[in-house]
């Protein structure tokens, strides 16, 4: 009986460090080597695993890059200056572009919305849209439960005592993550250099508009008058910034804004 164990054992272990040996083997003999600069391109890219790109991370990121798969731009978090190391390191050419930040078109406050009533489900933006539209009765501005900060791997969004989101232009990445997050559509990707917009995305009538939001765009184009028609824009009762036309040397009509919805953003902070 001893025996027979003895004989199971050694068996077993025999066998064991049989297909141990093959194993190393076959990893030594089929590894492949990974090309040292996925591992320097990693270091450079931000890490924040944001998926802005498109790809799972910045490794998978940085594998695609060495593999011809993908292009610097792509990462819209990675600065500058690492973007050029990048491109020296892969042997291309970069065209590096304007920073640019999220904008968040809403006024709708506490203060300034008209609220409808309670909401008592589960607090989430995405939640609220599918079941009541939240508390407030504009349908076209921030819920404020936070999906975007939920989003945001920079800390660069929060949710103000108005209850409305607000971006941090200075943490802003521009990886776009918020703008995906936000069910409504109220938060949008523009050029650091752009600082004067219509700050409402409410298109309905003068009328409706105005009783949901102190600061709705009542689309009475006043603004697109004072600067005869270059720069501002009413269209489907709504008023636009053409960043395309529009130039610092305008007089800004924000004065003569009826309902304060054109605002100036950052440009104190970043002159």
């Amino acid at each position: 009986m001893f025996t027979t164990i003895l004989y199971a054992v050694l068996s077993m272990g025999g066998l064991g460090l049989l297909f141990s040996v093959l194993i190393a083997l076959a990893n030594k003999k089929l590894a492949v080597e990974e090309d040292p600069r996925i591992t320097e391109i990693a270091e450079l890219l931000p890490n924040a695993n944001c998926g802005s790109c498109g790809y799972a991370g910045c490794a998978n990121f940085a594998e695609n890059l060495v593999g011809g798969k993908s292009q610097i731009n792509n990462c819209s978090v990675c600065g500058n200056d690492a973007k050029e190391t990048i491109a020296r390191i892969l042997g291309v050419d970069v065209q590096t572009g304007e920073h640019r930040v999220a904008v968040v078109f809403c006024q709708g406050g506490k203060s300034n919305a008209t609220k409808k009533g309670d909401y008592r489900g589960v607090k989430t933006c995405l939640a609220t849209t599918f079941v009541s539209g939240g508390e407030r009765a504009c349908n076209y501005g921030c819920i404020g439960y936070g999906d975007c900060v939920t989003a945001c791997p920079f800390d660069a969004i929060h949710i103000n005592d108005e209850g409305l989101a607000t971006v941090d232009r200075k943490k802003c990445t521009g990886c776009g993550t918020c703008v995906s997050a936000c069910p409504r559509g109220v938060i949008e990707m523009h050029p650091i250099s752009h600082h004067v917009f219509v700050q409402c995305k409410n298109i309905d009538n003068p009328k409706v508009a105005r009783s949901v939001c102190k600061h709705a765009c009542i689309g009475c184009m006043i603004c697109e008058r004072a600067v005869q028609g270059v720069g501002f824009k009413v269209t489907n009762n709504l008023a636009k910034v053409d960043h395309v036309q529009y130039t610092k040397e305008l007089v800004l009509p924000t004065d003569k804004c009826p309902t304060k919805a054109i605002v100036i953003l950052g440009q104190a902070d970043e002159s």
